[in-house]
């Protein structure tokens, strides 16, 4: 007689998915030269496209349990325009070590996150946001992976996908890319 799976069994084939998601803040003005790079506030581009993304966040369904954000004034700014478009509750971590972070700090940070947590976003700055996402992907979408790699505009939003109960294995080509939206993808009427 075969033994049916015992409770404890059918846990461990549960495979344990997190989600990240990566949000490059909102372009910042320039029009005052004399301003720290730090303290650049968004340009009213950098608006009208924080209520695209927005929109995009309310359509995806994103629901991070854990933001990480730069302690930037533009990355500041950038989370608070879309805050009201999560739909359940969040933590909110602003930390000055994002700012300007290598992909390498990025994801030390990231395997910080508390293993209970299922989705984290973190809002941070180019080029180390962009190279973390292209060291994590390892699959996904063709066209989104094309476009990651090409580049990563300023308040674009990747999601990620990977297996495992813990943050800390997080790691090159661990993750599968789900989606790459950007601003211009509103313009052309594309739900990413």
């Amino acid at each position: 007689m075969i033994e049916p799976p015992s409770a404890n069994q059918h846990l461990c084939n549960l495979k344990i998915m997190k989600t990240l998601y990566l949000l490059r803040h909102a372009k910042s003005s320039w029009d005052d030269p004399g301003l720290a790079d730090f303290d650049r506030a968004l340009s009213g581009r950098g608006k009208r496209a924080c209520r695209a993304l927005a929109e995009a966040i309310v359509s995806f369904g994103v629901a991070p349990e854990l933001i990480l954000c730069s302690s930037a004034r533009r990355t500041q700014e950038t989370f608070e325009r879309i805050a009201p478009a999560f739909a359940k509750k969040y933590t909110l971590s602003v930390e000055r070590q994002l700012y300007l972070a290598s992909a390498r700090k990025l994801l030390e940070r990231l395997r910080r996150v508390p293993d209970g947590t299922h989705s984290a976003l973190l809002i941070g700055h180019n080029p180390g946001l962009q190279r973390l996402a292209q060291m994590v992907a390892g699959g996904g979408d063709r066209s989104a992976l094309d476009r990651l790699d090409a580049k990563f505009p300023t308040a674009a939003l990747a999601e990620f996908n990977f297996s495992g109960a813990e943050w800390g294995i997080l790691g090159a080509g661990i993750a599968e890319l789900v989606r790459l939206w950007s601003p211009r993808d509103a313009e052309k009427g594309d739900a990413g």
